[in-house]
């Protein structure tokens, strides 16, 4: 028997052991999302050590969830892609998913609030669509923080990918975008729309960049889903 084993042949019982460890979920989270290197698993769980990263992909690497190898453009990187096992996995990230939405209280939802783990998750989901086909630049300030995570910068380039910057990238700003932490996280949960809070965003900048931010936001992949707990 392992260490932490339940002890129970149930299958429930035996999935939990091996994806129930503090961070596992959160980081298969992230790898079902589409995160492979390391530098970029840590911007999903910024509060999660090195060490203990290190630690959980090995562990779901003996587990056969996730294998290890050279990223095809750079062999001196090393990806960690999912198996046919960890790719099962979508389906319960989605239901863990769906089911907080639903029934965790929102403002305790509201008491972690964290600028890097949602700019990242907003550049992930960003939706390009509506925007013209040249480079954009929105900068997104939130005054009530420190000053070195007061400001990001996202950039969308139709020839690269999404970029996301806590440094200015040099690039003239297309649409400025000042608000509050909470209210920011708020709308990226699905838990109130841009146009309901236009009290506390302010948006100065491209009037066109503007009008459809609630489109190519990058919302969570569950603010479809109704809340029914508040």
């Amino acid at each position: 028997m392992t260490l932490g084993s339940y002890g129970q042949f149930c299958p429930v019982a035996m999935a939990a052991e091996t994806l129930c460890t503090r961070w596992t979920m959160v980081l298969v989270r992230e790898l079902v999302a589409g995160s492979t290197r390391f530098n970029d698993l840590r911007r999903g769980v910024p509060r999660m050590s090195p060490s203990l990263l290190s630690q959980r992909l090995k562990e779901l690497e003996v587990a056969g969830i996730v294998v290890r190898a050279p990223a095809p453009d750079d062999p001196a990187v090393q990806e960690y892609r999912l198996t046919a096992a960890g790719r099962d996995l979508h389906a319960v990230v989605e239901a863990f998913g769906i089911w907080g939405q639903k029934w965790i209280e929102t403002q305790a939802t509201l008491k972690n609030l964290d600028p890097s783990l949602l700019m990242w998750d907003m550049r992930r989901n960003f939706d390009p669509s509506p925007l013209p086909e040249r480079r954009m630049v929105v900068n997104f300030k939130y005054p009530e923080l420190a000053e070195a995570r007061r400001h990001w910068w996202l950039v969308v380039d139709p020839l690269a990918e999404i970029d996301l910057c806590s440094t200015d990238p040099g690039y003239d700003v297309d649409l400025w975008v000042t608000t509050d932490l909470r209210t920011m996280t708020a709308i990226w949960m699905g838990l109130t729309r841009v146009e309901d809070v236009r009290d506390r965003v302010q948006l100065d900048g491209d009037p066109a960049l503007a009008s459809t931010m609630q489109i190519w936001l990058g919302l969570s992949p569950f603010s479809a889903q109704p809340k029914l707990v508040h």
